[in-house]
């Protein structure tokens, strides 16, 4: 039976796809709505200068030392400098085998930390650690008194002959010692966050311990161990209290260039401090940013000696 005329016809709301077809305001949700380009997130602008400003602070006292080189020219002078010289070629050749050292003592500790549970383990790892927060004079006050003439190792060492205090073995000692943490922890994490049912199923294929290490563990791990290299590196270019302490500040031998910074501020040569912490900061900073231009994974890509 029909409606009676003056029945009011019923009538549906107009659904969301329907509304959106014929357009309808507020017919679909904020959430549908595709972002606008360019759009920030609330609170993202004042995030930015904030980071701007941070930024600035940062890198405005180290700009300055390079652009005080630069401007009155001593660090044209500086590259001529015999003292300025030796002592940047001692820095590179001591932190390159400092490097070394941390690489070979440190790659074997960190994947037993990674891979294994044992008791006292935390406590490895709190000594381990101990020379990040330890003041640089502390720990070459500590290597004086354990591996000095007269300290509790040093004793046998110069009934043997050998001497370590102010030669340039102490100063790649002092660097390793301060330095090897970082590159520890972080390789620890790296070897810790791979899959382990890759490397189970490459033993399942037949791969020998030594083949999974180099084939997959290390090319899985090699943006944590570029990372770690880098900052351990960093650390031993810029390590002064250590070295001061245990090798001393012999011109030629134990200078390294942060000990040339020093000398020369105290010394009254304001302009040779400047040029050597300038040569220092860009030295630094290049091998930081190709680093990061190259990625962290392509410093060490093993895989092509597999």
């Amino acid at each position: 039976m029909a409606n009676p005329p003056d029945t009011p016809a019923v009538t549906r709301a107009p659904s969301a796809a329907t509304a959106g077809e014929i357009g309808q305001p507020g017919a679909t949700s904020q959430a549908s709505r595709p972002a606008r380009p360019g759009r920030t997130e609330p609170g993202g602008r004042p995030l930015f200068l904030l980071t701007i400003v941070i930024g600035l602070c940062l890198g405005l006292p180290v700009a300055v030392i390079v652009v005080r080189a630069v401007l009155d020219g001593s660090l044209a002078t500086a590259v001529t400098d015999r003292v300025v010289l030796d002592a940047l070629v001692l820095s590179l050749v001591t932190t390159a085998v400092s490097l070394l050292v941390t690489i070979v003592a440190g790659l074997p500790l960190a994947f037993v930390l990674a891979r294994r549970q044992f008791r006292g383990r935390a406590l490895l790892e709190a000594v381990i650690d101990l020379p990040i927060v330890l003041p640089p004079s502390v720990a070459g006050l500590a290597l004086l008194l354990t591996l000095g003439r007269e300290g509790l190792l040093g004793k046998p060492l110069s009934a043997l002959g050998i001497e370590l205090p102010f030669t340039t073995v102490a100063v790649v000692l002092a660097q390793a010692f301060v330095s090897a943490p970082f590159f520890i922890r972080s390789a620890r994490l790296g070897f810790a966050s791979i899959d382990r049912h890759l490397e189970d199923a490459a033993r399942v294929d037949g791969a020998t311990e030594a083949q999974l290490f180099r084939s997959i563990s290390l090319p899985l791990a090699g943006s944590a161990l570029a990372a770690g290299l880098v900052m351990s590196w960093a650390r031993s270019l810029g390590e002064f209290g250590a070295t001061i302490m245990f090798a001393g500040n012999v011109e030629g031998k134990t200078q390294t260039l942060p000990l040339v910074v020093y000398s020369e501020f105290t010394g009254g040569n304001l302009d040779g401090s400047i040029a050597a912490a300038a040569i220092l900061v860009l030295a630094a900073f290049g091998v930081l940013v190709a680093v990061r231009v190259l990625h962290w994974g392509h410093v060490l890509d093993l895989r092509s000696l597999s």
